[in-house]
């Protein structure tokens, strides 16, 4: 079953499409400096980029659609959960330590980095869930990480080029890697069922209803539904 728009609100619409804007100008100030330099194959490999873009593509789609799919919670809570890691990863990872506590690194650096994933994030605890959650859909939310992975690895084996230091076997061979990957997986694993869980989690009073209202609606039903008892002498 289909749920017309709007998502939420028209105020939450337009905060979306605003950071979609200022995520797609970075994204593109990014891919024309690549571009100059004969690097754009490179800048589109970027998790960090691909996860950004997913957020564009989202947040675009979603305005313009009359009718929005069964589940769009599901899309919404992977773009989110992608983001969440791309600043995660980059923060332990990536980013040396002298980096995390300043802002003179480029602003798109700031908006890809910090600024989608924090919205992302916020955008997911606040926006009222529109139904049920699977606990299968954070099985699905892993298959493109897992498709990254192993499509950048095979990439690698052929070009020579690692998006990643981490992901890069020939600095000092698979054992290191292997070892960094199985931690940076565990790490998905987690915070995917932490963003699973706590979807919706600001929003719950216009949102699905708790377990405890659900049960005593249901009770409600079953004592209407068998009616009034007999009258008493």
């Amino acid at each position: 079953m289909q749920t017309p728009a709007p998502w939420t609100s028209t105020l939450a619409l337009m905060l979306r499409l605003a950071l979609a804007a200022v995520v797609l100008a970075a994204l593109t100030s990014d891919a024309v400096h690549a571009a100059r330099d004969g690097l754009l194959a490179q800048d589109v490999s970027y998790f960090t980029n691909q996860s950004n873009a997913m957020l564009v593509v989202l947040a675009v789609a979603t305005a313009w659609m009359a009718v929005l799919p069964r589940r769009i919670d599901d899309l919404r809570g992977a773009v989110a959960f992608y983001l969440v890691m791309t600043g995660l990863v980059y923060a332990l990872l990536v980013a040396p330590l002298s980096e995390l506590g300043r802002w003179d690194i480029g602003w798109q650096g700031i908006v890809l980095h910090r600024l989608a994933p924090l919205a992302a994030l916020a955008d997911w605890l606040l926006t009222p869930r529109r139904g049920p959650a699977r606990r299968t859909r954070i099985l699905w939310w892993l298959v493109y990480p897992l498709a990254y992975l192993a499509l950048t690895w095979i990439r690698g084996a052929i070009t020579g080029w690692y998006p990643y230091a981490f992901l890069d076997p020939t600095v000092a061979g698979w054992g290191p890697v292997l070892v960094t990957v199985l931690v940076v997986l565990a790490a998905f694993v987690a915070v995917g069922t932490l963003m699973h869980l706590i979807g919706g989690r600001l929003a719950r009073g216009a949102g699905e209803p708790d377990r405890r209202t659900r049960a005593r609606t249901r009770g409600h039903r079953s004592a209407s539904e068998v009616g009034p008892g007999p009258a008493q002498p």
